[in-house]
C-alpha cells in the first residue's frame, strides 16, 4: 500500500462516506475542551457526555463508532458504562481514560471489554493514534487506513513507530516521535510552540514552552543532521517542517 502525505490525504471515514462518529465520556471540563478540539481537527463528529447516564443515552441515539471513557464518573464508573454499552453494542471500539496507575486497574478495565486504555496525563498525538488504531481495525471503516505518513525524504510509520530518512533509519525517543509526528500531519503549516506543547505534551505540563525548543533541538539533530534542513524556525510564531524537493 503507498505512503501518504499528511493528514486530509489519508482521513479515517465510515462506509458511507461521513466523518467518523466518537463520543467522549469526561467530566472534567479542561479535559473535555481539549479532547474535542483534538478529535474534531481530525474531521470527526465528536458528541461528549459528562456522566455515565448520559453516556449510555447517547450511545444509544448518536450510534457512535469508538468511545473515549473515563474510568472516574459523578454517577458510576467506566467498568459499569462499559457493561452497559457492551449489552447492546458489543463491537464498538472503548478507550479507557485513567488517572490511575496500577497494572490491576489496567487489567480490570481490559478484562472488562476496553479495547485500550491511556493513563493521565497522556499526550492528545498518542490519544488520537490510538483511537484511530482502534477504528481502522472495525468493520465500519471505509478501508484499511495506511499508516505511513510520508513529507520529502522523510517517512514515519504509524504502527511500527519506524522513521526513515532517505531510507535510512533515524532512532527517536517517545516524546521525539510524537512531535515529529505532529509536524508531519502538518507539513508546510507554521505551528506555534503553544500548540506543540498542547497537542504532543501532558495536557497538564504546565505552559512550559521551553521544552518545545529542547526537544525541536534533539530532532533537528537526529533528522537534519548532515542534510538539508526540514524543521525551521519562522521567527515570532513557531516551527514549520518543509520537505526539501
Amino acid at each position: 500500500m503507498p505512503p501518504v502525505a499528511a493528514r486530509g490525504g489519508h482521513e479515517l471515514r465510515r462506509v458511507d462516506g461521513r466523518p467518523v462518529r466518537v463520543l467522549v465520556v469526561e467530566d472534567e471540563a479542561a479535559m473535555t475542551d481539549l479532547l474535542l478540539t483534538a478529535l474534531r481537527y481530525e474531521g470527526w463528529d465528536v458528541r461528549d457526555a459528562a456522566d455515565g447516564a448520559t453516556a449510555i443515552r447517547l450511545a444509544r441515539s448518536a450510534l457512535p463508532d469508538a468511545v473515549v471513557l473515563d474510568v472516574m464518573l459523578p454517577d458510576m464508573d467506566g467498568l459499569e458504562v462499559l457493561r452497559r454499552l457492551r449489552a447492546e453494542t458489543p463491537e464498538i471500539p472503548v478507550l479507557f481514560l485513567t488517572a490511575r496507575d496500577s497494572l490491576t486497574d489496567r487489567v480490570a478495565g481490559l478484562t472488562a471489554g476496553g479495547d485500550d486504555y491511556v493513563t493521565k496525563p497522556f499526550s492528545l498525538e498518542e490519544l488520537v493514534a490510538r483511537l484511530r488504531g482502534l477504528m481502522r481495525r472495525t468493520s465500519g471503516m471505509a478501508r484499511p487506513e495506511p499508516t505511513a505518513i510520508v513529507v520529502g525524504d522523510l517517512t514515519l510509520d504509524e504502527d511500527s513507530r519506524e522513521v526513515h530518512r532517505a531510507n535510512e533509519p533515524v532512532a527517536l525517543t517517545t516524546t521525539e516521535f510524537e512531535l515529529l509526528r505532529f509536524l508531519m500531519r502538518n507539513p508546510r503549516r507554521v505551528l506555534s510552540k503553544m500548540q506543540i506543547l498542547e497537542r504532543v505534551w501532558n495536557y497538564d505540563f504546565g505552559g512550559q514552552t521551553n521544552i518545545v525548543e529542547l526537544y525541536i533541538s534533539h530532532l533537528r539533530k537526529k533528522i537534519d543532521a548532515g542534510r538539508e534542513p526540514m524543521i525551521r524556525t519562522v521567527r515570532g510564531a513557531g516551527y514549520v517542517l518543509r520537505p526539501t524537493d
